[in-house]
């Protein structure tokens, strides 16, 4: 099975228009010569240094946020709780934003996702959360700073998808109730059935 990779200009939109355009596409990886993908269902836009809930917030640049300061479609991982979490760089005219992808439905490769999941997909939990997601790929802190555009992790397009309309939902983001006014951004995205 081959999943066309999305061309480099498909990072380069708005960081809000990209977490919407994300759902519904799927999210590829290649480990180790096996293809492993699901259809992305949930993300989070995180628009920079004015959004105290991006870690690029006040313009910081650490070693961690650096990636966030390149060009769109570079990957940005980080480890919360244990968990590394994936997030597609968009920068755009010097502002450094990401997009939080938060949820997948297995596609292809879930015997082995299961494997390293240690979970059966059938379970509604599965791939419901972003480091449940990654686990369930095989996504490492070792993708960090490897770009979408040509690397064995990339996002593919759903030639599928327009075969009834998508209609994607605004909510709250999750999980940032420390964030002051962030937190009641409406910056997650989920399919609306």
């Amino acid at each position: 099975m081959i999943v066309e990779r999305m061309p480099a200009n498909f990072y380069a939109q708005s960081t809000i228009e990209l977490a919407k355009a994300l759902i519904g596409n799927y999210l590829v990886h290649f480990l180790d010569g096996e293809l492993l993908a699901g259809r992305i269902t949930e993300t989070e836009a995180y628009l920079g240094v004015l959004d105290r809930a991006c870690h690029s917030y006040g313009r910081k640049q650490t070693k961690r946020t650096r990636i966030l300061y390149e060009e769109p479609g570079h990957i940005y991982t980080y480890t919360m709780h244990t968990h590394c979490l994936l997030n597609v760089v968009t920068e755009r005219r010097g502002q450094p934003e990401a997009v939080l992808i938060r949820g997948i439905e297995p596609v292809w490769g879930i015997e082995k996702m299961e494997s390293l999941r240690g979970k059966s997909a059938l379970d509604k939990q599965f791939a419901n959360g972003p480091g449940k997601l990654t686990k369930a790929l095989g996504i490492t802190m070792e993708a960090y700073g490897e770009s979408f555009i040509d690397g064995p992790l990339y996002i593919g397009y759903n030639d599928k998808k327009n075969v009834a309309p998508l209609l994607v939902k605004a909510t709250r983001r999750i999980g940032i109730d420390n964030t002051g006014q962030a937190k009641y951004f409406p910056f997650r995205f989920i399919e609306d059935r």
